[in-house]
Parts: structure tokens; sequence; C-alpha cells
């Protein structure tokens, strides 16, 4: 398709369309859904907190068939190395040669499944990935497939045996958002629908199809520099973010990586709606899941059992949101 012709309203069908395919293997959790695909068209790290048994990797997959990309997955151990991450450089016994052996970081969509279950020098080894698009093996650079996106997960309630990530690697993710159970009536339909199945025993993305190329996809990520940005919005990003660094109950704030992430996903979310402009719905919207996994808090917040999402909806609601972003 030429880009030219690839405008906002095009854009939003062909996003719909991917939502109905991946509705097929995954089920319920909307708002999951569309982080996924902000996140992706944004061109950020996705970081998902939940208990085992929610749909994660399920949800990944169906996404990357639904794009027509490729999408591999990692279990995270103890034991697990860096290059069972980016591969590596080995001898090749037949020709007597070196050859490169890329790793499974090399896809569209990769899978670090339990993240905090691998040590720092594991997790470490996605830096380089996650920020510069590439892995460098033996002094050699090797661009990553595009688009490219992490989808991490981890077990909120399972800490023995994990390994924290870094502030670091946490500021690198765009978004962390939490995987909530579903509703009674979206589990009735998955419990029907696996039993439906041929094994009866999981959802499958078999009957998911290729809504969209990824030559597609890659036209509306770049559709998001041509998004018209009040710079009202960018005010109320930097403010919000801002705010995090002036409060007692924060030992540290969001650096200035959380005022682009904030716009960066708010692009994100007016083209997942068909809009050409962002509006400061949108940034609110996403502040706690874009901002709440970049704070520190202090000792005497954790004694009073406040949590990170609790204090940005807290700032948020005393933060003002610019009036009268005419959208002509």
């Amino acid at each position: 398709m030429e880009q030219q012709n690839f405008n906002f309203e095009t854009a939003a069908e062909k996003l719909e369309n991917v939502k109905r395919e991946i509705a097929k293997a995954f089920i319920g959790q909307k708002q999951l859904v569309d982080h996924a695909l902000i996140t992706l068209i944004a061109g950020g790290h996705l970081l998902v907190e939940g208990v085992p048994g929610l749909g994660k990797t399920l949800l990944i997959r169906a996404l990357a068939k639904a794009i027509g990309g490729e999408s591999k997955r990692v279990q995270f151990t103890p034991d697990l190395m860096p290059a069972d991450i980016t591969g590596n450089i080995m001898l090749d016994t037949v020709s007597g040669k070196f050859v490169t052996r890329k790793g499974p970081v090399f896809a569209n969509l990769f899978i670090a499944d339990e993240i905090n279950r691998a040590p720092a020098k594991t997790q470490a080894a996605l830096f380089e990935a996650m920020q510069e698009f590439q892995v460098t093996l033996d002094g050699e650079s090797h661009r990553l497939p595009c688009p490219f996106m992490v989808l991490a997960t981890q077990n909120p309630f399972e800490h023995e045996g994990t390994y924290p990530l870094p502030d670091a690697q946490m500021d690198r993710f765009l978004m962390k958002i939490i995987a909530e159970y579903p509703g009674m009536e979206d589990e009735k339909t998955m419990v029907t629908q696996v039993l439906a199945g041929d094994t009866g025993a999981e959802l499958s993305i078999s009957n998911v199809n290729t809504a969209l190329v990824t030559e597609e996809f890659t036209a509306i990520k770049n559709l998001a520099s041509s998004l018209r940005l009040d710079p009202l919005i960018i005010d109320y990003a930097v403010r919000i973010t801002s705010a995090t660094r002036n409060t007692q109950a924060v030992e540290a704030g969001a650096g200035p990586r959380g005022s682009l992430a904030l716009i960066r996903c708010a692009r994100g979310r007016a083209i997942l709606q068909g809009r050409d402009f962002v509006l400061p719905d949108d940034v609110k919207a996403l502040a706690v899941d874009v901002l709440a996994h970049r704070l520190t808090l202090s000792a005497e917040s954790e004694l009073e059992g406040l949590n990170s999402r609790r204090i940005i909806e807290n700032l948020l609601s005393k933060t003002e949101a610019p009036k009268g972003i005419r959208n002509e």
C-alpha cells in the first residue's frame, strides 16, 4: 500500500481488523490489547504483571500473527545465559569457519516470560535490543526486524527465586500494565470456546488471520510523526512527570524519558482511535501505566501501604489539564 494513501481513518480501520482477529484467540481484556497495540505503534516495549493463566503469551502470539510478523518466546530461568537470548558466534566443524547463530530475540515480537526469574546479567542482554534495536555479536552489530517489541511478563506474587528488574531496565519499558482476571461473561465465553476446540485444553491462534502485513504496520507507525501536537499537550505531560519528582511519597521520580514516553503513547492512542491530533485525555488515560513503574517510593510510603499507581492517580487529580485544545 502506498503510504500517501494510508491516512488516519484507514489506519484505524486496519487496527480494528487486527483487534478483531486477536479477539478470536484472546477473549476480553480489551485494555490490555489496546495497550499492546499502542506500545507497538509507539515503537516501545511492554511489561505485563499478572498471575499465570491470563493469556499474556497467547495475546502476543495472536498479535504477531494478525500483523503478519514472527513471535518467539523464551522462558526466563536462573540458569539462562545471555547467549540464549541474543545468539553467539560458533565454529562450524564441517566448514571450519565461524558462523553467526542469531538468538530468539531476532523476531518481531519477543516474549520474555517471567523475566525477573533470570539474573541481572541475563536481563542486561536485552538492554541493547530494547534501546538500539540491534544486537552486537563478536563486535558486529545486527539490526533487529521492524517492527520489534519486547513483551515481558512477571508474576506479582511469586517472589522466591526472582531477581528484581533494575531501574535502568524498568525505564526502558514504555508501559507496565496489570493483567486482571477476566469478567464472568468473558470467562464463560473462553471456557466454551476452549471446550469446542480440538484438544479442549487451551485456546489456539489457528483461527487468527493476518489483518495487515508488517510493511503496512510500519506505515501506521510512521503516521505518528505527522500527528498534530499542541504545545500545551507537551506542557501537560511534562508537568505530570515533573510532579512525580516533587512529592514526599516518592524517593526518585520519573525522568525526562517518562515525559517522552507519555507523548509517544498518546500519539499511539490517537492513531488507534483514528484521530490526527492528540488530546489531553490521551495523556491522562495512559499516565498511570506509563509512569508508575518509573518511580522509587520512599520507605514511609511503603510502610503506609501506598503504591506507585495510586500516587500517579493522585497527582493526576491535582494537575490541571489544558483547555481549549483545537483539533483543526
